[in-house]
């Protein structure tokens, strides 16, 4: 199983602690709290000019930046010569070293002061809403284009997953690297990524390994989008890479195995006669177990020191953190034998994700389909809610600030009016029709004056001697 969380800010140190997994780790691996501020322009029409400003931008300063390099160059070559020139002599190799040192120093600081510059303008509002447009348009772009390569040219879908592996794989590993989640990168569900890389274009004549990663790919890793909670978000590249890395393999294994034509001649695995499905479900689990014992040796024994201070995030940890049954069960674990439990639930959950493809899956193409259209509705149902809870908590935000606004004007007309009797003035209720309008735009609201109220009240007594 791959952990694909949303969004959490980078781990912090956590003090010393005896266990393994520290109870106090829970606020630090909040992975909910990294979704963007929900009141940013989601609704911005995706422009051509916003993507050519942020280009131009970035050639210009490039630019410049060559420019200034050469400038400095040429000021230590001239410098360097009239010290030759006046002083009769050449530099001492101390004075050579010094000014080297000086210049190096001065390097330092300018490139640390771009990357800082650079870390500010790529978290700016401008540039994150044009990353969330381009994210947006290669997500859609991919979804559509898939599902017409599927109806018209079944054969190309998996080069379609090997380019676009090829691209987000070295993304996931960039922003991740960023964040200290890099160990992310070392569970099942990129190793079946990798292992279904080798098929395709290393061993496609193996009916072994064909078997091994269609189970896999339809079992634990297409099963992870409900254990995870995989969202279709277009707008946010990190979810579409998660959502990506969990559905095209088993994707991509349901064409070869049933809509691909003539799959036989471009993997020759299908020429052999189906595998018993108990030597199949055999042949998955031990293949797990030796991504077990790797990740085990790599991460709990080499790496132990780091994950028990809390510098690097894992799987386990967002479980533990994670409100359900299975952070429940774990946080009612001894902290030392955790480990333990948590590889024994992980290999039992991979067994038993693992029996529909072996039994159902592989020999049926309507089941495996079916079976497809179900994880990516879940993860369209997912990101449903995300939209509607980050959209609806932006209404309850504006919808509050209005109360205020008008509670403050309702404030200021009862000081501003003395004619006007307190009583009346809390008894008198606000219209709805004010809300109303200052939703759809209204930019200022009017405060009735005294005279205003003078004038009204006269109407009235006018109206009742009538």
């Amino acid at each position: 199983m791959s952990a694909e969380p949303s969004r959490p800010p980078s781990p912090v140190s956590l003090p010393d602690s005896p266990h393994l997994f520290p109870m106090g780790y829970l606020g630090s691996l909040s992975f909910d709290r990294r979704v963007r501020d929900e009141g940013s322009e989601y609704a911005n029409a995706f422009t051509l000019l916003d993507t050519l400003e942020t280009y131009w931008d970035a050639r210009i300063d490039l630019l410049q930046r060559n420019i200034s390099s050469r400038k400095d160059k040429l000021k230590m070559r001239a410098e360097v010569a009239l010290n030759e020139i006046f002083k009769g002599k050449p530099p001492s190799p101390d004075a050579l070293a010094e000014n080297f040192e000086r210049e190096v120093a001065k390097l330092k600081f300018k490139v640390s002061k771009r990357m800082a510059s650079l870390g500010t303008a790529w978290q700016s509002a401008k540039v994150v809403r044009t990353r969330e447009k381009i994210s947006f348009f290669f997500g859609v772009m991919s979804l559509v284009f898939s599902a017409l390569l599927f109806g018209l040219a079944p054969q190309y879908v998996h080069i379609s997953y090997t380019l676009q592996l090829i691209c987000l794989l070295p993304y996931r590993y960039y922003s991740y690297k960023k964040l200290q989640w890099h160990y992310f990168l070392f569970d099942l569900c990129y190793y079946v990524n990798i292992l279904n890389f080798v098929f395709l274009w290393i061993f496609p004549q193996s009916p072994s390994l064909f078997v091994a990663c269609f189970t896999l790919s339809h079992g634990v890793v297409a099963s992870a989008v409900i254990t995870w909670r995989n969202s279709l978000v277009f707008h946010d590249a990190d979810k579409v890479t998660s959502l990506f890395i969990h559905v095209y393999p088993p994707f991509t294994f349901t064409v070869i195995r049933h809509f691909y034509p003539g799959a036989e001649e471009r993997f020759p695995a299908l020429k052999e006669p189906p595998i018993d499905p108990w030597q199949a479900l055999l042949l998955s689990s031990v293949i797990y177990l030796v991504w077990q014992l790797l990740y085990w040796k790599f991460v709990y024994v080499d790496r132990r020191k780091k994950v028990e201070s809390g510098q690097r995030a894992t799987s386990l940890y967002y479980m533990i953190n994670k409100p359900g049954l299975i952070g429940g069960i774990l946080n009612k674990v001894r902290p030392e034998s955790r480990t333990l439990y948590f590889m024994l639930g992980q290999f039992v959950y991979s067994v038993l994700t693992d029996v529909p493809p072996v039994f159902v899956l592989y020999y049926s193409p309507f089941w495996s389909g079916t079976y497809i259209l179900f994880i990516l509705s879940v993860s369209v149902w997912n990101g449903g809610g995300f939209y509607i809870e980050v959209f609806g908590r932006k209404f309850e935000r504006e919808l509050e600030a209005l109360r205020k606004e008008l509670a403050e004007a309702q404030s200021k007309s009862q000081h501003s009016s003395p004619t006007m009797a307190p009583s009346e003035a809390e008894s008198e209720p606000v219209s709805p029709l004010l809300g109303i309008k200052s939703l759809v735009g209204e930019e200022k609201l009017e405060i009735p004056t005294s005279a205003d109220v003078d004038f009204s009240l006269h109407l009235e007594e006018t109206k009742k001697e009538k």
